[in-house]
C-alpha cells in the first residue's frame, strides 16, 4: 500500500480504504444500521489502547441501539464500560494455557448462544484464540482489532499472533498497521477496515485547561515555567522506545543544551527488568539531572500543556496511539520516530511541505536523530512552534472527532453484521 501523497493527506476522508467519512453523518448513521447484539473480548479493562478502545467502542455502539457484551479481566475502566451502557462480565481472558483457552471458548459460546449475538470481536491475542473458537461453535462471524504491531522473534510467535489476521473482518487503528496486517499475513485487502481511535476534544482543548492546572503539574515536576520539558507517555515498555530517548537526552546534555527535562509518564507493571536497565542507562549516561521518571498523572490534558514537545520512540510499528491525537490536540508540537505513527496521524516532511507540518519524525531507534529533531525544533521561534502545534490540533479536529470515527465504526459493523445474516440464510437453505 503505497504512503498517500501529500497533496492527498489534507482529503484523506475520501480514501476509501481509510474508510473516513464526511463530518457529521453519525446520527444519519445511527438510523441506518439495524441494531444488533455484540460480544467483545479482551484481556483487561485496566489501561492501554486495546483497554480504551473497547471502551470508546461500546459507548459508540450503545449509543446507536446496540447491545454489546464485554468479557475481561477487570479493572479501572469497568465504571466508565458499564456507564457507556455495556454489560460487563469478569473473567480471565490474559491465559495463553491451551486448557483456559478452551474452557473460555465454551463460556464465551455460551455468552454468545444466550444473547443472540451475530458477532464476537476479539481485542487482544490471548482473548482472541478463545474467541476464534467460540465463534466457531456459536456459528458467528470472528473479527479482530489491531492497535499495534506485535514482534514476530520466531515461527511460534508468528503463529500466536497471526490469530489476530483470522477474523472474517479485521479492523486496523492506522494505515500503517494495515499494512503491516496485509504484508505479514496476506489478509486481502477488503477484508481490512482502517479504524482510527477518536478522543474527547473538549477536555484536549488548551481553551479548557486553566493555567493553574499546569502550574500544578509542573509543580510536581519540580519544575519552572521556563524549563523545556520533553514529555513521553507510556508504559514503561522495551517496545516504546525509552532507552533511545535517553541517550538522545545525553546527546542534547553534551552539546550544551540548558534549562530541559525529559519527563517519562507511565506504569511499569513489573513484568520485565526493563525498568531497572532504563535505570542502570540512566546512571551510566549521566544523565539523571535531566529526566524524571513520574508516576501516572490524572491531569493529562494538562500535563499536554505543561510540555514543550511530546516524544514517542517507539522501536515496532504502534499503529495509532492515542497519546499522539491528545498531545496534538493540545497543540503541542510532536516528534515521532517511524514506527510510532504513520502520514495519516502525524504529518511530517517530506510527505507535506514545511508549512504544513505538525510535528518531526526520525528513524526508529536512531538516539542522533531523534536528538537532532529536538534541537532543529527547540531552534525554531516560537510563533512557529506554536504555528505547528496549532495545525496539529486542526488535523484531530477534522479527522479523529467522535462523528467521524462513530461513522465508520458502524459501517464496519453493519458490514460484519450483514455477514452473519449471510450465513444465517445458508444454514436455513
Amino acid at each position: 500500500m503505497p504512503s498517500l501523497p501529500a497533496h492527498d493527506l489534507q482529503d484523506a476522508e475520501a480514501s476509501p480504504r481509510a474508510g473516513l467519512a464526511p463530518k457529521n453523518k453519525a446520527a444519519r448513521a445511527a438510523q441506518n444500521h439495524e441494531p444488533i447484539s455484540a460480544l467483545l473480548v479482551a484481556p483487561t479493562l485496566d489501561i492501554g489502547a486495546a483497554d480504551a478502545g473497547v471502551v470508546a467502542l461500546v459507548r459508540i455502539l450503545a449509543r446507536t441501539g446496540h447491545r454489546v457484551t464485554v468479557v475481561a479481566r477487570a479493572g479501572r475502566l469497568v465504571p466508565e464500560l458499564t456507564g457507556a451502557g455495556g454489560e460487563f462480565i469478569a473473567r480471565n481472558m490474559e491465559s495463553k494455557n491451551p486448557l483456559a483457552i478452551a474452557s473460555n471458548a465454551l463460556a464465551l459460546m455460551r455468552i454468545a448462544r444466550q444473547r443472540n449475538c451475530v458477532l464476537i470481536h476479539a481485542h487482544g491475542r490471548a482473548a482472541a484464540w478463545s474467541a476464534y473458537l467460540a465463534a466457531r461453535l456459536a456459528g458467528v462471524p470472528f473479527v479482530t482489532s489491531w492497535y499495534k504491531g506485535f514482534r514476530e522473534q520466531n515461527i511460534f510467535k508468528r503463529y500466536y499472533n497471526g490469530i489476530m489476521a483470522r477474523g472474517a473482518r479485521v479492523s486496523a487503528a492506522s494505515e500503517q498497521i494495515a499494512q503491516l496486517i496485509h504484508d505479514r499475513y496476506g489478509t486481502p485487502w477488503e477484508h481490512i477496515a482502517v479504524v482510527p481511535a477518536s478522543i474527547d476534544l473538549e477536555a484536549f482543548d488548551p481553551a479548557n485547561v486553566s493555567q493553574e492546572r499546569v502550574d500544578a503539574v509542573r509543580h510536581v515536576w519540580g519544575v519552572t515555567p521556563e524549563t523545556k520539558i520533553i514529555l513521553i507517555v507510556g508504559r514503561i515498555l522495551r517496545r516504546k522506545g525509552h532507552h533511545v530517548a535517553v541517550r538522545a537526552v545525553q546527546r542534547l546534555k553534551n552539546a550544551g543544551l540548558k534549562n530541559f527535562l525529559c519527563v517519562f509518564v507511565g506504569e511499569d507493571r513489573g513484568r520485565t527488568h526493563y525498568t531497572g536497565e532504563l535505570w542502570d542507562l540512566v546512571l551510566t549516561t549521566g544523565t539523571v539531572d535531566v529526566i524524571r521518571m513520574a508516576a501516572p498523572v490524572i491531569d493529562m490534558p494538562a500535563a499536554f500543556a505543561a510540555a514543550s514537545v511530546v516524544v514517542s520512540a517507539a522501536i515496532q510499528p504502534e499503529g495509532v496511539q492515542r497519546t499522539l491525537l491528545e498531545a496534538q490536540a493540545m497543540a503541542r508540537p510532536v516528534i515521532v520516530s517511524d514506527l510510532a505513527a504513520g502520514p495519516e496521524v502525524v504529518l511530517t516532511p517530506p510527505a507535506v511541505p514545511d508549512n504544513r507540518i505538525t510535528g518531526l519524525r526520525f528513524p526508529a531507534g536512531d538516539d542522533s536523530g531523534l536528538a537532532a529533531a529536538l534541537l532543529r525544533l527547540f531552534a525554531m521561534p516560537e510563533p512557529t512552534r506554536r504555528a505547528l502545534g496549532a495545525r496539529g490540533r486542526e488535523w484531530v479536529l477534522n479527522h479523529f472527532n467522535a462523528a467521524t470515527i462513530a461513522e465508520q465504526t458502524l459501517r464496519f459493523y453493519s458490514e460484519v453484521a450483514a455477514l452473519s445474516r449471510r450465513r444465517d440464510k445458508i444454514g436455513a437453505i
